[in-house]
């Protein structure tokens, strides 16, 4: 990668036009009915055969969860799906931003029917999460929010689970997994390895990775405060569209999803993530020593498997980061897909999940 460059930044290069480059290529089980093209190579890897898939995005089958729930964890009162046995192999499905828990309303059905135990969460910020005191500082650096994972952990009483996450929910699994190794068996991230290096953030990126990240200078301006607090719909529908141009997704799709910005402290949130990632927000001290292990880049010793699509341009091929990876590992490339993986591919994600659980 060009000096001054990220990795967090990989994921946005598509939207400046970015070529796709397929270099590891990784297998999933056969049974998406979404792939229309299969190309299957052996494995450099160790984690199984390798595949690269052509999809085309997929339509909503379902449109709520089995149950909603809330408790207490940490400082917040977290609002969450769960479905599957009680019993069973717990999986917590992380969302990113514009996005919310709907990303894996299709993922979950698959995974319960295979004995699994899904869990998925409201962010801070979204939906029905809420925080449990008007003064909590409402922060979004990246050691935080994967505290809330572990939090939400110990309120439900689980001691590890898989970790499955994209966009920003990919950066906490990641991190959680880094901080908190004992309590996270095993992880699927979309886009790869995503932790951020908020002092090499600083420097500037070639001319085209800054372009794909218009929203985040936007975002750094009271106009953007302004201009988000004001068009928070319209807004994140536009990235929806931007981030994923082959996925004609209805307004039923989208306004299941837009009823969870009107969380209290939507704003306040994801203009905390954006800024703190480029300096322009602090965030808690107490959290530095924290930080600055993951500003050193850790390898992830769990088993994962990393999936990229059409969104991730030319890293597509996962050579970026593959080093970062020391435990039994795959990387997957979704052809046809966009930025929202889960939900364009949910039978693949699934897959990925179903898959990881047995390295």
């Amino acid at each position: 990668m060009p000096q001054g460059i990220n990795l967090d930044r990989r994921g946005f290069f598509a939207a400046a036009g970015m070529t796709i480059v397929a270099a590891e290529l990784g297998m999933l089980s056969s049974a998406s009915a979404q792939s229309s093209d299969v190309l299957t190579i052996a494995s450099a890897n160790g984690g199984g055969a390798e595949q690269t898939r052509t999809l085309t995005p997929a339509s909503p089958k379902n449109t709520s969860f089995a149950a909603m729930k809330q408790v207490n964890a940490g400082v917040l009162n977290v609002g969450y799906a769960e479905d599957g046995p009680a019993d069973g192999q717990p999986v917590i499905l992380l969302h990113g931003w514009p996005f919310d828990i709907h990303a894996f309303v299709d993922v979950a059905p698959p995974l319960v029917k295979a004995g699994y135990r899904v869990i998925v969460p409201y962010q801070r910020g979204y939906g029905s999460t809420t925080f449990l005191s008007p003064d909590t500082f409402r922060n979004a650096q990246q050691s935080i929010c994967a505290e809330d994972v572990v939090n939400l952990m110990d309120a439900l009483k689980i001691k590890r689970a898989i970790l499955g996450g994209f966009d920003i929910g990919s950066r906490t699994a990641a991190v959680a997994g880094t901080l908190w190794p004992d309590r996270v068996k095993a992880l699927v991230l979309v886009s790869g390895y995503l932790i951020a290096n908020v002092p090499a953030n600083a420097l500037p990126a070639p001319p085209k990775a800054e372009y794909a990240f218009w929203y985040q200078w936007y975002f750094s301006t009271k106009r953007g405060v302004l201009g988000y607090t004001q068009n928070t719909y319209d807004f994140n529908k536009l990235v929806w569209s931007l981030q994923s141009p082959k996925w004609h997704f209805d307004d039923a799709t989208f306004d299941r999803t837009a009823a969870s910005y009107k969380n209290p402290d939507h704003v306040a949130i994801v203009i905390h993530n954006y800024r703190w990632r480029i300096s322009l927000a602090a965030g808690d001290p107490r959290y530095d020593s924290l930080e600055n292990k993951l500003y050193a880049g850790p390898v992830i010793t769990q088993p994962t498997i990393t999936i990229a699509s059409d969104f991730d341009g030319t890293n597509a091929s996962g050579t970026a980061y593959r080093n970062k990876f020391t435990g039994k590992y795959s990387h997957q490339i979704l052809y046809g897909i966009g930025h929202d993986v889960p939900q364009e591919a949910p039978q693949a994600f699934a897959d990925a999940i179903i898959e990881v659980a047995g390295y």
